[in-house]
């Protein structure tokens, strides 16, 4: 038996994510969840969206399943998430942008990994007014943190077999802090002969990406740009509704998909669950049961490739339940 936290989250976070322990629990992986509260719901019961209690949760189990957490537009509380993966240091946001037979998109045949710093740039929070009219926002960038991210890219393109890096920057404008992640990525990448390495900076990337999606492998980037990144691959292949993710460090990972919590559809039992889903497949490989988490892929592409079975967003007109259904019939 594994034991992993749960966080079933704000929205249709906890729809999915049961989803998603359903179809682990069906595929015979006996999970012991510990369920605790991040976001609005923790805010609600608690006064604060991040429980000394969930961290120590996470800490205690080292991985954790987490549904979309609510964080308010320019008020409000800091953002749970970016407050949990400080906490946690969970450095590296990993998020794999893959096409899926079936899913409505303009390209067919894409499949990029993205590799965001997790911790530094603009979202470490550091920002302040100046007078009325006036503020300031700091960005940080390290070596060390560049490094980081750098080395765990390249690590998986080796693990993998992929063929190429890619690097994005604006050092030619922000020369010293992108020009810093700049120079400790090469300083990775020189030790790694084997494996193609390309740097780009980050505004052509973007319009190269919705050009040709197809030519990028493995993406590492510092973390505002990855986060938009991020968010613009996903629509290259249909969607949030179908991109997992996973905020990982040295001594936990927090696995959780892209998309937010959707509150104009929380409570409707029709939110797509595949991004939760494939969330747990990224789970599963992480702990080693491979050949179940192959098993659970498949059969979800299976399912939205024969498109009866799915999500309104998918083509379909049924409920997440009955999309969830088929993929374990499916198994």
């Amino acid at each position: 038996m594994y034991k992993a936290t749960l966080i079933p989250g704000d929205g249709i976070g906890p729809e999915v994510i049961m989803a998603a322990t359903s179809v682990i629990e069906a595929a015979g992986v006996d999970i012991k969840w510990d369920e605790k509260l991040v976001g609005q719901s923790a805010m609600a019961k608690y006064n604060n969206p991040l429980p000394e209690d969930t961290i120590n949760s996470i800490e205690t189990n080292r991985i954790a399943l987490k549904g979309p957490s609510t964080t308010e537009i320019a008020k409000g509380f800091r953002s749970a998430n970016i407050s949990l993966r400080q906490r946690l240091n969970l450095y590296a946001n990993i998020r794999p942008i893959k096409s899926i037979e079936g899913v409505n998109s303009k390209f067919k045949d894409i499949d990029m990994v993205i590799f965001r710093e997790n911790t530094e740039d603009l979202y470490m929070g550091i920002e302040h007014m100046i007078g009325k009219d006036a503020a300031e926002s700091i960005k940080i960038i390290t070596r060390e943190a560049s490094e980081r991210i750098a080395s765990m890219a390249f690590s998986y393109a080796v693990k993998e077999k992929r063929r190429k890096v890619t690097c994005a920057h604006k050092a030619n404008v922000m020369k010293l802090s992108d020009g810093l992640f700049l120079s400790s990525v090469r300083n990775v990448a020189s030790k790694y002969p084997d494996i193609e390495y390309e740097e780009v900076i980050v505004d052509s990337l973007f319009m190269d990406m919705v050009m040709n999606p197809e030519k990028y492998d493995i993406l590492v980037v510092p973390n505002l740009y990855g986060d938009l990144l991020s968010e613009m691959g996903a629509g290259l292949v249909g969607g949030l509704g179908i991109v997992p993710g996973v905020n990982i460090g040295v001594e936990a990972a927090v696995f959780e998909p892209t998309h937010g919590t959707a509150p104009d559809i929380a409570g409707q039992g029709i939110a797509n669950p595949t991004a939760a889903i494939l969330c747990a497949v990224m789970l599963l490989r992480h702990i080693g049961e491979k050949a179940t988490a192959e098993r659970i892929y498949n059969s979800v592409c299976r399912t939205i490739k024969e498109g009866k079975y799915v999500t309104k967003d998918l083509g379909g007109n049924y409920s997440t339940k009955d999309m969830t259904k088929a993929i374990i019939d499916n198994m």
